[in-house]
C-alpha cells in the first residue's frame, strides 16, 4: 500500500519536472530521492525474505538435532541398563532402580485395567 503511494508520487514528480523544465529542479531531486528510497525498500524486502528462509532452515536443523539428542540419550540409557543387567558392577544399582520404576509403572497399568 505504501509502496504504491510512493510510486505515484514519483510518477507525479517526474511529470511535473517535464512540464515545467529547469524551474522545478527540486522536483527532480525529490524524484531521485524517492527512486533511491524505493530501491532501498526493495533491497531490504528481499533481504528480509532471505533471512526468513534461512531462519526456517536453521530452526528445522535445530529441531532435528534436538530429536537426535533425545534418541541418543535413550539409546545410552538402554546401553547402561543392559550393562547393569549383564553384571557390570558400576551400573547394578542404577539397573535395580530402573527395574523398580518399570515394575511400579506395570503395577499402575494393571490397576487401571482392573478398574
Amino acid at each position: 500500500m505504501c509502496l504504491g503511494n510512493i510510486q505515484n508520487v514519483s510518477y507525479f514528480c517526474s511529470k511535473l519536472a517535464v512540464m515545467y523544465g529547469k524551474e522545478y529542479e527540486e522536483i527532480i531531486i525529490l524524484n531521485r530521492k524517492i527512486d533511491e528510497l524505493l530501491s532501498k525498500y526493495n533491497a531490504f524486502k528481499d533481504e528480509t525474505a532471505e533471512l526468513k528462509k534461512s531462519n526456517n532452515v536453521l530452526s528445522e536443523a535445530v529441531h532435528n538435532k534436538e530429536k537426535q539428542i533425545k534418541e541418543l540419550e535413550t539409546k545410552n540409557e538402554r546401553i547402561k541398563l543392559t550393562g547393569a543387567l549383564l553384571g557390570e558392577s558400576g551400573n547394578a544399582i542404577e539397573a535395580k532402580k530402573k527395574i523398580t520404576e518399570l515394575v511400579r509403572e506395570i503395577d499402575k497399568c494393571v490397576a487401571l485395567l482392573n478398574k
